[in-house]
């Protein structure tokens, strides 16, 4: 475990494996670098995770939580470990895309997993704004089970069990100081100005979404395959069918970053 200092924040990165290549993995809103941590003993070469501003181990500033901001954590990371592959779900994927759109030529591969928007607002906010006030002032404790707590959580929970068992492990590390700041300014941010600066990014890339998830809406991962000229797409039909399918995501994923 390390940490990096940049101008306006501490991060916290974890490095497994060794060799090539070297890929970065950005976690998704109010999780921490434990989001991935299973895949990295999966796939090949030099993974490095960290926790965004805010989250998990990382410092949380009063301010600071706008897409170009994560995209600076991204970029800040990457550089100091040089990353050439950059692996980002969710959030983590928006943070990228922003930096990318910006810098075509950062990374040399890219996994988008689940990105959540482009360049048009969040949906859901009310969602989010909730999940930020359950947590906001409260112990680690009493935030995790205000979280599991809530209705609309338990309803989904009816629905795939097995997603209680994983989002407890994923709260272990919530940041309650940091995650609902960073709820609150990204809900009105964008990752992208314009989604059209997305085809001057020529990197193959892999983008994974599931059909049914209104955070993640398939239609993003579609947008983004069909924008960037060497994308991949892969569109899981629910929820419980992407689950199922880890093995072989995995394994695609391992074969897409071997590939060259």
């Amino acid at each position: 475990m390390a940490e990096l200092v940049t101008e306006d924040v501490t991060l916290h990165v974890e490095v497994d494996g060794e060799g090539e290549p070297v890929t970065l993995l950005a976690h998704g809103l109010t999780n921490s670098c434990r989001e991935l941590a299973q895949l990295t003993p999966l796939v090949p070469g030099t993974k490095v995770r960290f926790c965004f501003r805010g989250h998990g181990h990382s410092s949380s500033p009063q301010r600071g939580y706008r897409f170009v901001d994560f995209a600076r954590d991204v970029e800040a990371v990457a550089d100091a470990y040089r990353a050439e592959v950059a692996f980002g779900t969710s959030l983590g994927a928006g943070a990228i895309a922003n930096l990318v759109a910006r810098k075509p030529d950062r990374f040399r591969k890219l996994v988008f997993l689940l990105p959540a928007g482009l360049d048009v607002p969040f949906q859901y906010q009310d969602r989010m704004l909730r999940t930020a006030a359950l947590v906001d002032g409260k112990s680690l404790e009493d935030a995790v089970e205000a979280v599991l707590s809530d209705p609309q959580r338990v309803a989904t929970y009816l629905e795939y069990p097995w997603l209680r068992d994983f989002d407890r492990n994923m709260l272990q590390d919530l940041n309650t100081v940091g995650v609902p700041r960073a709820i609150r300014e990204v809900i009105d941010d964008r990752p992208l100005t314009d989604r059209e600066d997305m085809r001057k990014v020529t990197a193959p890339t892999l983008v994974i979404c599931r059909e049914g998830d209104v955070i993640h809406p398939a239609e993003v991962g579609r947008i983004l395959a069909e924008i960037m000229p060497n994308a991949q797409l892969m569109v899981f039909d629910d929820g419980m069918q992407m689950y199922q399918a880890i093995p072989q995501i995995v394994e695609r994923v391992a074969r897409f970053l071997t590939d060259s």
